[in-house]
């Protein structure tokens, strides 16, 4: 009881620092790293560990269905090549790097550990590149290979880690045997993952009929993904990626727009509270591991920590090389099609923060090799993953916008984008109601009418870009913007007579939740036309 009054406790001050970070624009990543760091340093706090099969179930199938929901299945398809160069030619290649630095440096360290080492710190964490690089005008098609790299290397890491794990505890490894059951694994993984994505979207789209228990279900989805596939004794990994990438290319016909507002604001305070507690628990027992290395000098520890970390990065940057320029060298379909800047490459080389999964795998590394031996440098391994972890986020990441500014990339205007995408839909719907609804009463047709019409013009009054039409004209933003914060006042007179009657008794629970709701909804689309960061 004792330890989870601390974890809470601890919970409050990672959120309260996570709040202020977010006020004055410091990467959420980082502060978490340095929070694990901080805690590992405070006296008395107790050393809390979980049974690392718990850690797999608890942390990975959630983290990795969120990752993978907010993935644009039409961006990963075009960027499938590069994805998977990196995703997983990438991830192999610094697992070899890795095992082979650490088997030569650490004379403890044999080569089963030394791969296990490998696979466990090979996937970078998307979510620290792109909440680091968030405003700084990165071009989609980097942000789309960034995001689906980590997608997928998460799955080629940890199957690579699984494999590295099997051999230690069996004492064997066969290459071509691995290789085989690789491949059948990650087959049969995809397919049970499309198995549970059909089920669950039959289910949506025929039975559910409430917002709340749709949530759930959502909530519940990546687990039972996760554990069909270990059932069957392929890759759970695999099964919950497959399946979040089937569900969200559908969520727009299977799901209702509230349950999309639930689910969303469910899921993102989900996976703030497991970063948080990943960080929390890797926090409370650094100590413990800290005291598990003490065999070893701290200058040797040290030295250790920093070559992994470099190999690491040195070794992102001779993989991307070569895997971008070749592709354009022998393909000239790739040159035609695909703008080249090779600032874009070294943003993507110095992407490669750690993160949440590595730190994940590593504390679900067992304590016990079998009945009688522990596993072997465990502690050590934890020590080494937590030091690439914070090298990475804290070094790359605190320098990073510091890069993009040097090299003076031409920032991509996302508003310019939304505006074209905008005015197309509501030009059509405009085409729609003039096409269709002409038989209307004269004055509801006009009311629907000059809805739409209210709205492209409103949509020709948004700031963009200086060259944007090619004649040097910028839009008057400041009067899209006056018309909506007009609105959200007018919506806060509503809310504030609303509570009034409400204090008075006047209202009517069910009626003031409902009118509450609504005005809530309005508000939150009205802020979102804002433009604001």
């Amino acid at each position: 009881m004792e330890n989870i009054t601390v974890i809470i406790m601890l919970l409050f001050g990672v959120a309260f620092l996570s709040l202020i970070s977010k006020r004055y624009n410091f990467p959420v990543p980082i502060v978490l790293v340095l929070c694990g760091v901080i805690i590992s340093i405070v006296p008395g706090l107790p050393i809390v560990t979980l049974n690392p099969d718990v850690v797999f179930i608890i942390f990975l199938p959630p983290l990795l269905y969120h990752a993978a929901w907010y993935t644009s299945w039409s961006e990963f398809k075009h960027t499938i090549r590069p994805i998977t160069l990196a995703a997983v030619g990438l991830v192999l290649f610094t697992t070899i790097s890795v095992a082979v630095a650490a088997h030569w440096l650490i004379e403890d360290i044999s080569w089963p550990l030394a791969f296990l080492l490998g696979a466990i710190v090979s996937p970078p964490d998307a979510v620290s590149a792109t909440s680091i690089t968030k405003g700084l005008g990165l071009h989609p098609r980097l942000i789309a290979i960034l995001e689906g790299e980590s997608l997928l290397n998460d799955a080629s890491g940890l199957v690579a880690y699984k494999y590295a794990l099997t051999a230690i505890v069996a004492g064997n490894f066969v290459l071509w045997q691995a290789g085989l059951n690789f491949f059948i694994m990650s087959t049969l993984g995809i397919a049970v993952g499309l198995g549970v994505g059909y089920v669950m979207s039959f289910i949506h789209k025929r039975f559910v009929c409430d917002d709340v228990i749709e949530a759930t279900l959502t909530l519940l989805t990546p687990f039972a993904s996760y554990l069909i596939a270990e059932h069957f004794e392929c890759s759970g990994v695999l099964a919950v990626v497959t399946t979040g990438l089937f569900l969200s290319a559908r969520s727009g016909t299977i799901f209702t727009h509230e349950s999309r507002i639930m689910t969303g604001t469910i899921w993102s305070i989900l996976t703030s509270i497991l970063n948080g507690l990943i960080f929390i628990l890797i926090g409370l027992q650094l100590r413990h591991i800290i005291t598990g290395i003490s065999n070893y000098s701290g200058t040797s520890l040290f030295i250790w920590g920093a070559t992994i970390s470099i190999v690491v990065v040195l070794v992102r940057f001779l993989w991307i090389v070569p895997a971008t320029l070749l592709p354009r060298f022998l393909s000239k379909r790739i040159r035609e099609k695909e703008e080249f800047d090779y600032r874009n490459m070294i943003i993507f080389g110095w992407s490669g923060m750690r993160g949440v999964v590595s730190m994940a795998a590593a504390l679900a590394l067992p304590l016990m090799l079998n009945e009688k031996e522990e596993f072997p440098l465990r502690n050590l391994i934890i020590y080494l993953v937590f030091c690439v972890i914070l090298s990475t986020l804290v070094i790359q990441g605190l320098t990073l916008p510091w890069l993009i500014r040097k090299l003076k990339l031409q920032p991509y205007s996302i508003l310019a984008e939304e505006y074209t995408i905008r005015n197309v839909i509501v030009s059509e719907t405009i085409a729609h109601i003039e096409d269709n609804f002409s038989l209307l009463n004269d004055e509801l047709l006009h009311n629907i009418k000059s809805k739409y019409e209210v709205k492209f013009n409103r949509l020709q009054k948004t700031e963009l870009p200086a060259n944007f039409f090619g004649n040097g004209k910028v839009m008057g933003g400041e009067i899209f913007n006056d018309f909506t914060k007009v609105q959200i006042d007018l919506l806060n007179v509503e809310r504030a007579k609303l509570e009034i009657m409400h204090k008075k008794g006047e209202v009517n629970e069910e009626i003031f939740r409902k009118i509450e709701k609504e005005l809530d909804l309005e508000e939150t689309r009205l802020w979102m036309e804002m433009y604001e960061e």
